[in-house]
């Protein structure tokens, strides 16, 4: 099999980016394992928890960008800052959202005093991350990048 042509490219960008967000889906799946052990098919799906997979799957991204495009170019400078904004977003304004989601959860409750059902059903509170669940993602996301890119260079050669 061939790979040359993803090595340095923007296929090399996408495959990291999307990989990462993948590999810390599944790692939030066996963090929760070990730390609760406990068993949760639903967190290979859904937003929130240790490690944030938005913040490793854009900090993959932009790193890759900058390993084959230079820490100076435009390129790395516009992945960056979009993953900033991502990573802001993820510990910032959808764990607001989260935390205001338990806050009308706990209200109709109060209301209702039965099931959320007859409210429309409860609201998904698990929607951002921590400031140290976005970090460990970003983390996660460098060092995978690093990892395929030194990979990719060393069977292209």
């Amino acid at each position: 099999m061939n790979i040359n042509y993803i090595y340095s490219t923007g296929y090399e960008a996408l495959l990291v980016g999307i990989s990462a967000v993948i590999l810390a889906q599944i790692a939030k799946f066996f963090v929760n394992l070990i730390w609760k052990r406990k068993i949760d098919l639903r967190l290979l799906t859904t937003t929130g928890g240790m490690p944030s997979s938005h913040a490793a799957g854009v900090m993959g991204l932009s790193t890759t960008v900058g390993l084959i495009c230079s820490w100076e170019s435009i390129e790395f400078a516009m992945a960056f800052g979009y993953a900033l904004v991502v990573m802001y977003d993820a510990a910032g304004v959808r764990r607001a959202a989260g935390k205001q989601a338990a806050c009308l959860n706990r209200i109709i409750m109060d209301i209702y005093k039965q099931e959320l059902k007859e409210a429309g059903g409860k609201l998904k509170e698990l929607l951002g991350h921590t400031p140290m669940q976005v970090f460990a993602g970003a983390i996660f996301g460098i060092v995978y990048s690093y990892y395929i890119h030194n990979l990719l260079s060393t069977i292209t050669k």
